[in-house]
């Protein structure tokens, strides 16, 4: 059975020490170096990385390389598995849009998806864009979006070649298949187009990559004269496009985490002035869509929590006219509205289950899609049709497979349109999934959703794979995965903790895991794995430990406070050095974060909450669990420098011999390989690292 290596020589960081004063407190950096300079430049150009750090890099690398050499075999047998349960050439179920059928699908082997129509009817199918052309020669390629004209003439199409996420829009006559002159550099990536077929949106990134102007674009006429709609002066808000479901509203969004600000163009009269639905106030949400000459607003203003909808007129949609349609109702948190002809379809999640509520807008008839598992995943497909009874959804659980239904809202009749192929073969039955409760030692009961083969004895002899995210309110499903198969079929157990910081139950679930109630977060994650460990899933050392991103935050903290628990911690694009980066108003996402983390330059208490908590700033002189931090160059969300710095400083400090490895894509930002078939390769490595620190490698 393949191991780790760790005896080889580990790569030398050496320090340069800094330092400087921040509310009084010294903050010592001796790995401060290792954000580059020019590190705007290398998000456009990644050969513009200076030496050292590219050095430095490239020794970890090797590094890792020869660590996980024995596991090469058992990484490749990984891969084949995860790669034969996905269905090659895969498609998407058409969506409907006047005389034509949109969809997307995959070729055999292909890595990049092809966007292709047909006549609504049937008929011939034409491809609309071709991913694995495209991508042909690059090291990186990540299509973002492709957005058809009202009239079905053009697709506007945006990609990042990079990994760094600015976007460049590209213009196709379909009839043609050839590209206009129309590109646009340095945008968010997708496209909202005007009812004139001519005209469209898109979000210009600033130099600090920050989506911040709405511009017009009308085609075929130079990019320098696009007119700017609209300008975020506040660095702190971000700023995004959509279109109401009705299609006659193009609707521009000014957001950060707890506050947004929508406004409204009528979609015929694409050079009319954006309409504010109500001006921003802080700590209040609202989102928009259109109906039956009304608008519909999800809010949470009032001290509706949980949020409820409200309704509009529209010659005057300020707040003193909004009213209630859907009640708030504590603990029943509404997730997501879409608003039709005849219908008006909320997602909200209740007891830390989705549900799917349909109402009547003729009399306000409601009722509700019901489901029969312990714990599953909902969604809400998009559709391009507003006058119309059906609605597609999607559902899932951690033994069920993906299926896609479309639903007669005034008959209720539930039409499976496609069920997610394994082709290698998948029994649900020799599954058991369950969901138990956590006591936290504040007496919240955390939600731990958890699959494991039927034979695996829940004895204490199992290892076990634990994830968890936990912020920004951002719910982590119990939904089917491919890939965790190849472990359980290992005989781990896999788990999910919804730890405070999602909305898993609520939004108060949410408000007590950011800001001053951040370590909740960890204190959690942490009592899910001692109740893990006390219903004899699992034993102490027998878990690994998995997260990314803010995540990755997560990792980095309970590898400090409760690194004990864990025979291995896995950190995707971990955000580590959480104080540094929360200091640097310069970084792409710094401002729009303060409200999720505080405002450390400015409030003390702030500074000093998030200086107790930042993994790298709370590295010590102490044993860790072996750790795999995974990095991409370009990332612009949670930059290299952190997980290299967090790796550095452990490097520094620990005291044991497990191992310790970073991995940099050099050729990708912050979702890893943009390729299908490439991603499944870091997944196989780290679940190689898994196998191999809890000694259970089987090839």
């Amino acid at each position: 059975m393949p191991n780790l290596s760790p005896l080889h020589p580990t790569p030398a960081c050496q320090p340069r020490p800094s330092a400087r004063i921040v509310h009084g407190v010294e903050l010592a950096d001796d790995f401060a170096w290792l954000r580059a300079d020019n590190w705007q430049e290398v998000m456009r150009d990644p050969s513009a990385l200076p030496a050292d750090i590219r050095s430095y890099l490239e020794a970890e690398n090797a590094y890792a390389e020869a660590v996980m050499a024995p596991t090469a075999a058992l990484q490749e047998a990984l891969y084949k598995e995860i790669r034969g349960r996905i269905k090659e050439d895969d498609s998407t179920v058409p969506a409907a849009d006047g005389p034509y059928a949109y969809a997307s699908r995959y070729r055999d082997g292909g890595q990049h998806p092809i966007f292709v129509r047909t006549p609504r009817n049937g008929g011939d199918e034409t491809i609309l864009l071709d991913g694995d052309a495209l991508a042909a020669g690059k090291a990186y390629f990540r299509l973002a979006s492709a957005g058809h004209s009202p009239d079905h003439r053009l697709l506007a199409w945006g990609a990042d070649d990079k990994g760094s996420e600015f976007f460049t829009l590209r213009l196709c006559d379909i009839a043609s298949g050839v590209d206009l002159a129309d590109e646009i550099s340095e945008t968010s990536g997708g496209a909202v187009w005007a009812n004139d077929g001519k005209t469209f949106f898109y979000v210009h990134v600033d130099e600090n990559h920050r989506p911040s102007r709405v511009l017009a674009h009308v085609v075929g006429t130079p990019i320098a004269d696009d007119r700017v709609v609209y300008e975020e002066a506040d660095p702190g808000f971000f700023v995004g496009l959509s279109k109401t479901q009705s299609g006659r509203y193009v609707s521009i969004d000014v957001h950060d985490h707890e506050t947004s600000e929508v406004r409204l163009i009528e979609a015929e009269r694409p050079d009319s002035a954006p309409v504010l639905i109500a001006a921003r106030q802080t700590a209040v949400e609202y989102d928009v869509d259109h109906g039956d000459d009304r608008l519909f607003i999800r809010t949470n203003a009032k001290d509706a929590k949980d949020f409820c909808i409200v309704t509009a007129p529209l010659a005057s949609p300020g707040r003193e006219n909004w009213q209630e349609l859907v009640p708030h109702r504590p603990g029943v948190l509404i997730l997501g509205v879409t608003v039709y002809k005849r219908h008006l379809v909320r997602l909200e999640r209740a007891d830390g289950l989705p549900r799917i509520v349909i109402h009547r807008l003729a009399d306000g008839g409601e009722h509700r899609i019901a489901f029969d598992e312990e714990a599953y995943s909902l969604g809400l497909i998009p559709s391009f049709e507003f006058d119309t009874d059906m609605m597609r959804f999607s559902y899932s659980s951690m033994t069920t497979p993906a299926r896609v239904y479309d639903y007669d809202m005034e008959t209720r009749q539930r039409t499976l349109r496609k069920e997610q192929e394994v082709p290698s073969g998948h029994d649900p039955a020799r599954f058991v999934t369950r969901r138990i409760q956590a006591p936290a030692g504040d007496g919240e009961l955390v939600p731990i959703s958890l699959i494991h083969l039927k034979d695996t004895a829940v004895d204490g002899t199992a290892p076990l794979l634990l994830y968890g995210y936990g912020a920004y309110g951002i719910t982590i499903p119990a939904a089917f995965s491919v890939s965790i198969l190849s472990l359980v079929e290992r005989g781990f157990v896999y788990a999910i903790a919804h730890v405070r910081g999602g909305q898993d139950k609520g939004y108060d679930w949410y408000a007590n895991g950011r800001r001053e109630h951040k370590t909740n977060t960890f204190d959690d994650f942490v009592a899910g794995a001692q109740a893990l460990i006390a219903a004899g899933y699992t034993a102490k050392g027998r878990i690994v430990a998995h997260g990314g991103s803010a995540g990755g935050m997560l990792m980095g903290a309970i590898a400090n406070q409760a690194g004990e628990l864990f025979g291995g911690i896995i950190a995707e694009v971990p955000f580590v050095d959480v104080l540094t980066t929360m200091l640097d108003d310069t970084l792409p996402l710094t401002p729009p974060e303060w409200p999720e983390w505080g405002n450390p330059i400015t409030d003390e208490a702030a500074f000093r909450l998030i200086r107790s908590y930042s993994p790298v700033d709370n590295v010590e002189a102490k044993p860790y669990p072996p750790i795999l931090a995974l990095a991409g160059l370009t990332d612009p969300r949670v930059t290299y420098w952190e997980p290299a710095k967090w790796v550095a400083r452990l490097r520094a400090l620990k005291t044991d011999d497990n191992v310790l490895v970073l991995k940099t894509n050099m050729d990708a930002g912050h979702g890893g390989a943009a390729g299908r078939f490439d991603r499944l390769k870091e997944v196989a490595l780290s679940q190689a690292f898994a196998l191999g620190v809890v000694d259970k490698a089987e090839g």
